[in-house]
């Protein structure tokens, strides 16, 4: 356990309070940005058991990296909201409170006892922002959801991976972290209203919303013309060239966005032919004929490694990239200059690497090195020592 909260790293919400009554990951990625940007992050776990998220590997010593990746920076007391006492101690924690986060199913809350009216009629200036499956309205409100189930709902599944293949789910639990984000924007827009008026707000944030909002093309080309996008591998719908490439020893992107950057590329890779192609000679065409001009490109970048036409595309100023591994794009020199590799000191492993904060602010350090996630109950001292 720790003797004393962390350290929290200053910046632009230094002072705020926040009560985080979530888990696994949406809510606890809304309240590590929180935390990242300065707030003080009190999470409250069940007792015995924690978060959800400390049991989901991979593991270090016996304990969740995957935790402590969405946790640092914050302290953890445990209470059980279903016994007298401990509400007590949560009621006070509100008293302090600027906002409560929590990301249960929609109506566990007001049968704690924690309506939004109940809430605000005895804390009027608390915030309190839900992230939920489905929201707090609409026939699947109590409806159960993980990524998984967003992620196929939402329609993202149908528009992932290669034509014919099975449903692919993106890499990275989209339908979480994008719900996590949209509710860190919720409660940054009700501050700032509370600030304007001194009123209160409830932000209702659902994953399959988030998951509809972040189609864009899918929805902008069913609308436009009533055909439903499929998958199409690495290709852009609607730009060419715009994809994976495969080169002599792998693949890489290139990306020529607009006709200048197509002529650039032709020249720069030795297909000038490419420029009066009649095939080619507008983006509309070039993408109805985007597998013949794929072809055409290809038997040319296959005779050079990537390295070979990174640095050619470079000096043409092609927008182009390597597709990295997770190690490579952790060791990117790109990524380690902007310190998105920070560390924390975990008192029972030791150094742990993660992923930084993408927010820089002119006016507040971006720290290397983050407070670790708290240990069950961790702090509980500390915390009731404050109430």
């Amino acid at each position: 356990m720790t003797d004393t909260a962390p350290t929290t790293p200053a910046g632009p919400f230094s002072g705020l309070k926040v009560i985080d009554l979530t888990r696994v990951l949406a809510g606890p990625y809304c309240t590590m940005v929180l935390a990242d940007l300065g707030a003080e992050v009190v999470k409250v776990e069940m007792p015995g058991r924690g978060d959800d998220a400390r049991h989901i590997g991979p593991f270090i010593d016996g304990k969740s990296a995957y935790f402590m990746s969405l946790n640092r920076g914050k302290q953890s007391i445990a209470l059980n909201l279903k016994d007298e006492a401990d509400r007590k101690t949560f009621e006070t924690l509100l008293e302090t409170a600027d906002v409560l986060v929590e990301n249960y199913r929609a109506g566990t809350l007001d049968k704690l006892g924690y309506s939004w009216e109940t809430l605000h009629a005895k804390y009027p200036k608390l915030i309190l922002a839900s992230a939920s499956g489905f929201g707090q309205t609409g026939p699947y409100k109590e409806k159960p959801a993980y990524d998984m189930v967003v992620q196929a709902m939402g329609g993202i599944m149908s528009l992932t991976g290669h034509e014919g293949n099975p449903p692919t789910r993106v890499g990275s639990s989209i339908g979480d972290i994008t719900a996590g984000l949209f509710t860190a924007i919720g409660i940054g827009s009700a501050l700032y209203h509370r600030a304007m008026t001194q009123e209160a707000l409830r932000i209702d944030v659902s994953m399959l919303d988030s998951q509809l909002a972040i189609l864009e093309n899918g929805v902008a080309r069913y609308v436009a013309t009533g055909q439903i996008p499929g998958p199409l591998g690495s290709r852009h719908p609607s730009i060419a060239p715009f994809q994976a490439f495969e080169v002599a020893d792998g693949h890489i992107v290139i990306a020529a966005g607009n006709d200048i950057l197509f002529a650039r590329m032709a020249k720069a890779i030795g297909c000038i032919q490419l420029i009066d192609d009649d095939r080619f000679a507008s983006n509309e065409l070039r993408c109805e004929n985007g597998i013949v001009l794929a072809e055409i490109m290809e038997r040319v970048l296959k005779s050079q490694p990537s390295t070979h036409w990174l640095d050619i595309l470079d000096a043409a100023g092609v927008p182009n990239g390597p597709i990295n591994n997770v190690e490579q794009a952790l060791n990117d020199p790109q990524i380690l200059a902007r310190n998105m590799v920070i560390s924390t000191d975990d008192p029972d492993i030791g150094t742990l690497k993660m992923a930084g904060n993408p927010i820089k602010i002119s006016g507040f350090a971006d720290p290397s090195k983050r407070p670790a996630a708290p240990a069950l109950d961790g702090d509980r001292a500390d915390i009731l020592k404050k109430l």
